[in-house]
């Protein structure tokens, strides 16, 4: 919940760093309050980043005040959305059963769903952190995922805006554990192509090791995405 119209300007600083430069070798999507989507899908357009949604209702219509539709978010300009994160998951109690019907709701409208997963701080001190992730992507990534193009974000609950960061070796341990978990239930192709982002104190000082690390395919950036220049060097690290 950050970000009112002069906040555009920094979208123009970092399309001016993306354009100007040597283009990065990534997919930049941005995903900005909802007040301000369409105003990013048109001024990204030209420096290839993509807008996407923070969220989105499971319904695509109806007496829902204050939600927005998965096809609302895609006539806004929306390509992607984020469904489950861990800010969803826990202010607002959505289960994996509410995010699988999000996650399904976004694929009908057309729009590609960033699928997080994670587990909090006690859950990993008690050697549940595996396990809580698989039954998060068992129950939170729908069938259609086979025919259509999903993304998973492991998001370590205990590390988002504290500080603290997972090692190289927790986060790779994670990371092979979900892509394991991915092959087993879509086959080998499938389940081999489907991007794993790592997101939890992602920042410019350590984007470049985190990766670098197997199995991490990209990033869901927070609180360092607010600044062009700070969101610039993550991007650069790809």
């Amino acid at each position: 919940m950050n970000g009112l119209t002069h906040s555009l300007d920094e979208l123009s600083e970092l399309a001016r760093l993306l354009t100007t430069g040597e283009a990065p070798r990534a997919l930049v999507v941005v995903c900005p309050p909802a007040t301000l989507l369409a105003a990013v899908a048109a001024q990204g357009a030209s420096s290839g980043i993509i807008a996407g949604g923070q969220d989105c209702h499971q319904e695509s219509h109806g007496a829902h005040t204050g939600d927005i539709s998965a096809s609302m978010l895609a006539d806004a300009g929306a390509q992607y959305v984020i469904v489950g994160h861990s800010e969803r998951r826990s202010n607002h109690g959505e289960t994996n059963e509410v995010v699988r019907a999000k996650a399904e709701a976004a694929i009908g409208s057309g729009l590609k769903p960033i699928i997080c997963v994670g587990e909090t701080e006690a859950q990993r001190d008690a050697a549940e952190a595996e396990s809580v992730v698989s039954a998060q992507l068992a129950a939170s990534i729908p069938d259609a995922a086979e025919q259509h193009e999903v993304v998973v974000a492991y998001e370590p609950v205990w590390a988002i805006g504290t500080g603290r960061t997972p090692t190289l070796d927790e986060i790779e341990e994670m990371h092979n554990a979900i892509r394991a978990r991915l092959v087993d239930r879509f086959g080998l192709s499938k389940g081999e192509s489907i991007r794993i982002l790592y997101g939890g104190s992602l920042k410019p000082q350590n984007a470049r090791e985190i990766l670098g690390v197997g199995n991490v395919n990209g990033g869901l950036v927070g609180g360092a995405s607010l600044l062009a220049k700070d969101f610039y060097t993550i991007i650069s690290a790809v």
